[in-house]
């Protein structure tokens, strides 16, 4: 245990890039420094410590994190300026900026307190990794976002080595948390007055490596927590998604009929290229057999556009797959090279200008998807659970299947689940409006 008199005086300031698995940890790091005696700064206030937890999936999120750094030890030139996360793990020599005191990998992250004594700066960055192979403990992690849901990290590591991603060297081989270790972080959250959490991790789905659970076991347990509203089942590799899995959440009534299933290719040929462990035939059965059972689900879907190997037929079968696909979103991605990675032996590589054209034709599906979705929900009385941010004097929530209604601000309703009528699009087309249903006995 940290000694919570030595850093009574000091304040800190923490940010985070990335994923909600990020977020998750960070928070939970943001509690060890409170419990230490830090403050958190206020507008106005310089830190003594800074903390960027970063992301490295693309070279995008490198660049961007290197751009957050450098801003960083401008903002607060004099703050003992700590880096951690992915990319520092991946790539600690060049998060190692001017500027930088503290390097930590994936496994040192969670014991940055145990690393800071007099924060005087160093003269050059200290670094502490470990092997990725050597990564074994999972941290558990919960966090509150601004809104109102709460997400707990469940599962943290990848086995899968996808020749595209570099995740399995920066986050480790898969490893979770007992189950009755986030039934308790789950109550915990509930004694905060959380109504809804997201299921987090790497690859969730494969729950069960470190303690001979399963994922349903998760599910069926957390599934009892009183208090708890809502539960939310963040991105599950289909061939993980089992036929189970699927009716359990559709006999359930608080796992919502929302499901982020990752595609990536929407062709067999690209799918063996990128070492994915199911075909379109799979994956296909999986969207059909949600539908059977919850016909009104949200399924969100991750594709990338301009892979290693994706041909201009290739893309065409894909964009042909995925266009009779009865999903409600995809969550697009251009290509990005990484160092390392086996996808680069693979012939043929896209020009930037059809990866960018590629990627519009897919948004644009994407867009006309969600908009059918939205349409066919106008009418309907769901419950909508309302967040904490107002804009222009109104307020939002969203549905069990995760339509986003636009409501005047009340803030009696502000992480409440009020019954609405759901109404046409709002004015800029982000939500549906909702109208509030009034009962005979409230009246």
């Amino acid at each position: 245990m940290t000694d919570n008199t030595i850093f009574q005086s000091h304040r800190v300031y923490y940010t985070s890039l990335g994923c909600k698995l990020n977020f998750a940890e960070l928070s939970s790091l943001g509690r060890r420094f409170a419990e230490a005696g830090f403050k958190k700064i206020k507008p106005g206030e310089t830190p003594d410590v800074c903390v960027i937890n970063t992301c490295s999936v693309t070279d995008t999120a490198d660049k961007k994190c290197r751009q957050a750094i450098n801003k960083l030890i401008r903002r607060f030139p004099e703050a003992f300026v700590v880096v951690t996360g992915c990319y520092a793990q991946l790539k600690p020599e060049e998060v190692a900026l001017p500027g930088v005191d503290l390097v930590l990998g994936s496994n040192e992250k969670t014991d940055v307190l145990n690393y800071l004594s007099d924060l005087k700066k160093y003269n050059d960055p200290l670094v502490q990794t470990t092997p990725v192979n050597d990564i074994r403990i999972f941290q558990p992690a919960f966090s509150r976002d601004d809104r109102t849901r709460y997400f707990l990290k469940v599962q943290d590591g990848c086995d899968y080595f996808c020749t595209y991603c570099t995740i399995p060297y920066a986050r480790g081989r898969s490893r979770n948390g007992a189950v009755s270790l986030l039934v308790e972080q789950a109550r915990q959250i509930a004694s905060e007055g959380g109504l809804e959490i997201v299921l987090s991790g790497v690859n969730i789905g494969d729950f069960g490596k470190t303690t001979g659970e399963t994922f349903l076991d998760l599910l069926k347990a957390l599934d009892g927590v009183k208090g708890i509203e809502r539960f939310r089942i963040s991105s599950v590799e289909p061939n993980l998604l089992t036929e189970e899995i699927v009716h359990f959440v559709a006999h359930s009534q608080r796992f919502m009929p929302h499901f982020h299933i990752p595609l990536q290719a929407g062709s067999d040929t690209l799918l063996k290229l990128m070492h994915r462990r199911y075909d379109c035939a799979l994956f296909d059965s999986r969207i059909r057999f949600i539908k059977e059972l919850m016909p009104d689900a949200f399924i969100g879907v991750d594709v990338i556009a301009g892979s290693r190997g994706e041909t201009t037929a290739l893309f065409e079968e894909a964009y042909q797959f995925i266009e009779q696909l009865d999903v409600t979103q995809l969550h697009v991605f251009s290509y990005s090279e990484r160092p390392g990675t086996s996808a680069l032996s693979i012939e043929h590589s896209v020009t930037s200008s059809d990866k960018k054209l590629r990627h519009e034709r897919l948004q644009s599906l994407s867009d006309a998807k969600w908009k059918v979705f939205y349409t066919k929900q106008a009418g309907k009385t769901e419950n909508v659970l309302f967040e904490h941010t107002t804009s222009e004097g109104n307020m939002h929530g969203f549905t069990s299947n995760y339509i986003r209604v636009e409501m005047p601000y009340k803030k009696e309703w502000v992480n409440r689940i009020v019954p609405v009528r759901l109404g046409t699009f709002n004015q800029d087309g982000t939500a549906l409006v909702g109208e509030a249903v009034t009962f005979e006995k409230d009246k």
